[in-house]
C-alpha cells in the first residue's frame, strides 16, 4: 500500500472511485452521482492537474483504495487556509487504518506548502467513524452547518473542524 499525488493518468480510476463514493454515500458528498457521472473524463482530468487542488491517492498494487483532497484557497487574504476535502476509502480498504493514513498524507503535504497555517473540513453530522477520525489527527469542532446537504426529502448538518498547521 503506498499513497501518491494523483494526475491525469489516474483520471479513469479516480472518476470511478468518486461515483461509487458519491452512491454509496450520498449524504457525505455536496456532489451527486448524478451531476458528476455525465461530466467528460477531460472534467475528472482537470480536477487532477488544478492548481488550487491537491488529490492524494491510497494504491493497494494497481487498485485506487482511496483518496482525499485539499483545496487551496486563491484569494490572498485566505491562503493561509486550505479545505481537505473528497476523503473517501473504498469498503474492501476500511478498518486497515487507511483512512489516518491519508489524513497524515494530507496534512503532510499542506504543510509543504508555505504559508498555510489552517486546515479546515467539514463532516456529515452522525458520520461517528469519520468525525473520530478526523479528532485523532487533531480537528476539533468550531461549528454546525444546519441542512447542509439534500438528499431527496432528508436533510444532513455538517460539522465544522479545523486544525492548525
Amino acid at each position: 500500500m503506498w499513497i501518491e499525488r494523483l494526475d491525469a493518468s489516474h483520471a479513469l480510476a479516480y472518476r470511478e472511485r468518486m461515483l461509487e463514493a458519491y452512491d454509496r454515500h450520498p449524504q457525505a458528498f455536496t456532489s451527486s452521482v448524478r451531476e458528476r457521472a455525465v461530466m467528460p473524463l477531460s472534467w475528472w482530468e482537470g480536477r487532477l492537474t488544478s492548481k488550487l487542488d491537491v488529490l492524494l491517492g491510497a494504491f493497494d498494487g494497481g487498485t485506487l483504495a482511496g483518496i482525499v483532497g485539499l483545496a487551496l484557497e486563491p484569494r490572498e487574504k485566505a491562503r493561509h487556509k486550505v479545505t481537505l476535502f473528497g476523503m473517501y476509502v473504498s469498503t474492501d480498504f476500511r478498518q486497515s487504518g487507511l483512512g489516518y493514513q491519508l489524513v497524515q498524507a494530507a496534512l503532510r503535504e499542506a504543510q509543504n506548502h508555505g504559508g498555510l497555517k489552517v486546515v479546515q473540513l467539514t463532516v456529515t453530522a452522525g458520520n461517528d467513524v469519520a468525525f473520530k477520525l478526523y479528532q485523532r489527527c487533531g480537528f476539533i469542532q468550531f461549528g454546525l452547518e444546519p441542512l447542509a446537504v439534500r438528499v431527496g426529502e432528508d436533510y444532513f448538518d455538517k460539522i465544522h473542524m479545523w486544525r492548525q498547521l
